[in-house]
């Protein structure tokens, strides 16, 4: 077994996605921590889960309880034939299955001082109060760091004490904010301009250093200066302190043996939190408890619920994590959580002990709290789930323990990829065993194991309007419910669509490294996804990244368009010219200069560039780089000379960094490292051998001639986008006849895949990059921030894909139980990083002036009741009644208000036109 520790290194292609929430020191500081987690039930199996994939030096299971009915409702690694066994000793091999590089042990005796002492980080679940003011008061004594997480129903806690000597490294976990200089004042309290291409985002307070800055050079890696911000007011609002008073019942009811829905349960909880809260001063002392919802808790702390126990989870890992490296801030001791508003809504909704009794099944500890009913409702669901990565595996765990669709019900998920190396560390469904498998089937397959019941099918379909066949009306129509597990808005946008025409409920969520959010659309109640959106990415402008680049990501993005450009989009281009005998006609059909531009590509693809060795490859690399890093910056400063004054001011000032070629050494691995990527990827293009000799290399290299390169004068170098523009619409369009070339080989397009480090694609990448950085003198990217900016990588981590599907499924229980209040369902966001979380009520769904919202739409019975088909007077008739009903809103919906029989004549035509 491979192992963490100090002098281990970090196992990029597994942990790519949690490095870039991490970052490689507070990696490795986890890696060197070893973590006790006491308690095995549903809570304690989560957090357990979480941190083994996060990569912790070791994980020791502590539980001296066995496996009960009641702890199968959300101890997903134990099973119906593991009752009566030790949960510890029966979770350890399931869990060490997670990841080969965190040994997991088991232990079963009592917790003594010194069997603590092996450990930094000792997480409490399922304890005793005494126990844990026990064992708190010796972790606090030696710096050993503690959480205690509970959960009883629908209530969570958190409590962590990481000592009086915990540092944090990094508070938030964002990048600090960079902006570029146009003037500095030569006052005592000197003021800095920045150029105003965007905000810069910096507030009071902030303390900022200075890099590259002329004429005042001894700013040049100053020791950070606070800074005021000036042109921009900023409000300050007095802080809140929001007392929770439901954690003192909380921790009270832990020492209580409660029953399920018990009224005299409950009086006697209410009665011990009144004594206790008599006996507190000051801010600890509240004016009054609220009662209805302590006996709430009383009620249902017998309960054990999936959904809560992945969220409080999810917030527990991560706080292990930060306990372990520093990373992010710490929870200020104590988090206390409830989701009440999924208990049934009418008021009058009173479930009995009867109801609530445990039957000696794995769902136990979900009755305890919801019933009997509700579980026969789950059972029947028919759910589609799109998407089976980190957010679909969550999801079907959560659903297997939740037993939905566990009778007559289904759930559907699709997924057309594959598992990779990089989806082990958060998709808890996959083993290294799985690579290469499908996604689908295999967590499928995953989830019957934990719950044999489920009834779960894989598909392998993209959603789109290329499987409307597969995904048709009968469909859509049987389903209750959809849940978006998906990585790209536009999917996301289809699916919302088409849960809006067939009017299901959809549940939305996603992630982005230590934040997430959650969404839900309930038909006729809330707003669509597609209701509101994000603002337009801003792109980089094209002269910018041509000529003018001062960031490594222009750099970066300038070596995405090089790799499409050179082994993708020309060898297509080639393929389509050969391959379609309307290819020149569709070509010379488009605008600007684009026909010209397409043109001389397949010329060179197929005639001048094309190579019939791998020797030729080489020469064209070698040639390559000297026209990118050389001969483009050479003319450019032809054009536009290092001194050159422009309305007054230097013209390579602000923005634009005056450039410097480079000249081609093989004794530079930069420069060797490009060449033979780029060899590589013209010779994959062209069917070609490659090599990865380097001294073979070497030798071809140094029997290329370069042509010499002389700058021309006359050339246009375009200064700005909207010069490029009109200067691409006056070009007029010509042709030229492309001639095969001779011995043909098949062309094969490449398609980027940044995963992959041996198909030299993150090579060429990284390369390409780094010399153009070189050029312009802006600082290189190492291979993991290049392949995160070139890539564009969600970064993700394990813990925030629990917490986040954990609210998802308690959104879920209350469509199920057919919640109507608006009031009911909640939006969530959470940055576990400062730790934040916020609660919304969804936005109702926007009103025309007669009450139609999107959910509302004219329907046409198109076959009657007898099975003859609607004739066109009968449909004439029909909108003539309803137009007399909505003619308002149509006239708004339309905003041209026509008459009646102008509408009607409309129709009548459109029928015509389809009609036979």
């Amino acid at each position: 077994m491979a192992k963490n520790g100090n002098d281990a290194e970090i196992d990029e292609g597994l942990y790519s996605r949690q490095l870039y929430v991490l970052g490689h020191d507070a990696m490795k500081r986890m890696q060197s921590s070893n973590v006790l987690i006491s308690g095995l039930r549903g809570l304690g199996v989560e957090i357990a889960k979480n941190i083994i994939l996060g990569g912790v030096k070791s994980v020791t299971l502590h539980d001296q309880g066995v496996a009960e009915w009641k702890d199968l409702s959300s101890q997903f690694y134990l099973r119906e034939e593991d009752l009566g066994k030790n949960r510890a000793d029966v979770s350890q091999t399931r869990l060490a299955e997670l990841n080969s590089y965190v040994p997991v042990t088991s232990y079963t005796g009592v917790l003594t001082n010194e069997y603590l002492t092996k450990f930094q980080v000792v997480v409490l679940t399922n304890s005793s109060l005494d126990e844990q003011i026990s064992l708190g008061d010796f972790c606090h004594s030696n710096g050993i760091k503690l959480i205690v997480a509970d959960t009883r129903g629908l209530f969570g806690q958190l409590f962590c004490d990481f000592g009086e000597e915990m540092t944090v490294f990094d508070t938030n976990g964002e990048q600090p904010l960079s902006a570029m200089i146009s003037m500095i004042t030569k006052d005592s309290a000197g003021v800095v301009t920045c150029l105003d291409e965007a905000r810069h985002g910096f507030e009071s307070g902030d303390f900022v250093t200075f890099t590259e800055v002329q004429g005042m050079t001894e700013l040049n890696g100053c020791e950070p200066i606070e800074i005021k911000t000036l042109a921009v007011d900023i409000s300050l609002s007095d802080s809140a302190v929001i007392s929770l008073s439901l954690s003192l019942s909380l921790s009270l009811s832990l020492s209580l043996s409660l029953s399920v829905h018990l009224q005299s349960d409950a009086d006697e909880l209410v009665a011990l939190a009144e004594e206790v809260n008599a006996a507190q001063t000051g801010s600890a002392k509240q004016e009054q408890l609220d009662q209805a919802i302590i006996k709430k808790l009383s009620c249902m702390a017998a309960g054990d619920l999936a959904p809560i126990n992945a969220f409080i989870g999810g917030l527990a890992a991560q706080e292990v994590m930060k306990a372990c490296t520093g990373k992010f801030m710490p929870i200020m001791q104590w988090l206390y959580f409830d989701a009440v508003e999924c208990l049934p809504e009418a008021e009058d909704a009173v479930l009995t002990e009867e109801e609530c009794a445990p039957r000696n099944c794995r769902y136990d500890g979900q009755i305890a709290v919801f019933g009997s009913k509700l579980q026969e409702l789950l059972a029947k669901q028919r759910y589609f789930l799109v998407g089976a990565g980190a957010i679909g595996c969550e999801l079907l765990k959560n659903f297997a323990m939740m037993g939905l669709a566990s009778g007559e019900g289904e759930v559907i998920v699709t997924d057309m990829d594959t598992i990779e190396k990089s989806n082990l560390n958060r998709q808890f469904l996959f083993r290294p065993w799985d690579v290469t498998k499908m996604k689908s089937e295999t967590a499928a397959a995953a989830v019957k194991l934990m719950n044999p019941s489920v009834r779960i099918t894989g598909h392998q379909n993209r959603v789109g309007p290329d499987t409307e066949k597969v995904y048709d009306d009968d469909f859509f129509e049987s389903l209750d419910g959809v849940t978006n597990a998906l990585d790209n808005v536009d999917a996301r946008m289809y699916m919302d669509r088409r849960c809006v025409y067939y009017r299901k409920p959809l549940l939305e969520s996603g992630t982005l490294g230590t934040k997430g959010n959650v969404q839900v659309v309930i038909p006729f109640l809330t707003e669509s996804y597609s209701s509101s959106q994000d603002p337009p990415e801003k792109s980089i402008p094209i002269c910018t990244l041509k000529n003018f680049p001062n960031a490594i990501e222009h750099t970066l993005q300038w070596a995405r368009d090089e790799f499409e450009g050179l082994f993708k989009q020309p060898v297509e281009n080639a393929l389509q010219y050969l391959t379609d005998p309307k290819f020149m006609e569709r070509t010379l059909k488009l605008p600007g200069a684009q026909p010209l531009e397409v043109v001389e590509v397949v010329y060179k693809s197929l005639v001048t560039d094309y190579p019939r060795s791998w020797e030729d490859c080489v020469a064209w690399a070698r040639n390559h780089f000297q026209c990118q890093y050389n001969n483009n910056i050479r003319q450019l400063l032809h054009n536009f000379p290092p001194d050159q004054v422009s309305s007054g001011a230097p013209f390579w000032s602000g923005p634009k960094r005056c450039p410097h070629p480079l000249e081609f050494s093989t004794n530079n691995d930069l420069h060797m490292d490009y060449i033979m990527a780029a060899a590589n990827l013209l010779a994959q293009s062209y069917g070609l051998p490659g090599s990865t000799e380097r001294s073979v290399l070497t030798k071809l290299l140094q029997d290329i001639k370069v042509p010499e390169f002389i700058p021309k004068s006359g050339v246009k170098i375009h200064v700005s986008d909207q010069e490029l523009q009109s200067a691409n619409a006056s070009i007029g369009k010509r042709s030229r006849r492309v001639a095969e070339p001779i011995g043909f080989v098949p062309l094969c397009p490449i398609e980027f895949e940044k995963d992959d480090d041996t198909n030299f694609h993150m090579d060429f990448i990284v390369a390409a990059s780094n010399l153009r950085a070189e050029n312009y003198d802006i600082p290189p990217a190492d291979r993991h921030k290049s392949k995160l900016i070139a890539g564009k990588i969600i970064p993700a981590i394990a813990t925030t894909t629990a917490a986040v599907v954990g609210l998802v499924c308690l959104e879920l229980l209350k469509i199920v139980q057919g919640h109507k209040k608006l009031e009911s369902y909640k939006n969530g966001f959470m940055n576990l990083a400062l730790p934040f979380f916020g609660f919304s009520e969804p936005i109702a769904a926007p009103k025309h002036k007669i009450d139609w919202t999107l959910w509302d739409r004219f329907e046409v019975k198109g076959i009657q009741s007898s099975g003859e088909e609607m004739t066109l007077r009968q449909f004439l008739d029909y909108f003539k009644v309803i137009l007399d009903a909505h003619y308002v809103c149509l006239c708004d919906i339309t905003k041209t208000g026509p008459s009646h029989g102008s509408l009607i004549e409309r129709f009548s035509t459109d029928w015509t036109a389809i009609s036979p």
